[in-house]
């Protein structure tokens, strides 16, 4: 295959520079304390380069929030690969991605902005774009060794992420985070237990 060309190189390089400013400023200040001039200076780019990749701020923060959610997926797996059996897996997968919501910033883009600025409908459709087809795996594999019951991977995918964002939001939220944290994990794993038949120890 040929190489890119020099004008395609710095085309994605501005646009690296573009999502990496808003996954700062949008992390350290929030979406509203943003300014398209503060996305520029911190990319070190016009505010005509940042139009030409990006129509609004909203459209950026939406790849930032994507690439994040993406990020904290790819974490969670890699969590969820080193635990003992199936039921384990779900657990320590949904574990890892609620000890990121301890950092302000995730819990400032996933938690606080991503609702109001995306809208719920858009913010929805993009958390389950790729967290429910893993989740769902997950629970096929788990029913598969007789872990766990599950007749509708599907739905039952969607409630638990459900609750893992209203769990996030539990901590993001909460005085004392870590607490909270705690007590959202040991829900997710007694509702796990329940459906096993029974709590895991």
């Amino acid at each position: 295959m040929s190489r890119p060309s020099l004008r395609a190189e710095q085309v994605a390089q501005t646009r690296t520079a573009l999502v990496a400013a808003g996954r700062a400023l949008f992390g350290r200040r929030g979406f509203a304390e943003t300014s398209v001039e503060d996305l520029a200076t911190e990319a070190r780019v016009t505010t005509g380069a940042l139009y030409h990749h990006f129509p609004t701020k909203t459209a950026l923060f939406e790849v930032v929030f994507e690439e994040l959610h993406a990020e904290l997926l790819a974490l969670a797996a890699r969590v969820a690969a080193g635990a003992g059996d199936e039921t384990e897996r779900l657990v320590s997968g949904f574990a890892a991605f609620l000890d990121a919501m301890l950092r302000a910033d995730v819990q400032r883009i996933l938690v606080s902005d991503a609702p109001a600025v995306l809208g719920l409908e858009r913010f929805v459709e993009l958390d389950e774009r790729y967290a429910v087809s893993a989740i769902s795996e997950a629970l096929r594999s788990a029913s598969a060794a007789g872990r766990l019951h599950a007749e509708d991977p599907d739905t039952l995918a969607r409630l638990l992420l459900g609750a893992l964002t209203r769990g996030a939001m539990l901590i993001a939220s909460a005085e004392e985070p870590t607490s909270a944290r705690d007590a959202v994990v040991a829900a997710v794993r007694s509702l796990l237990g329940n459906l096993s038949g029974g709590s895991r120890s």
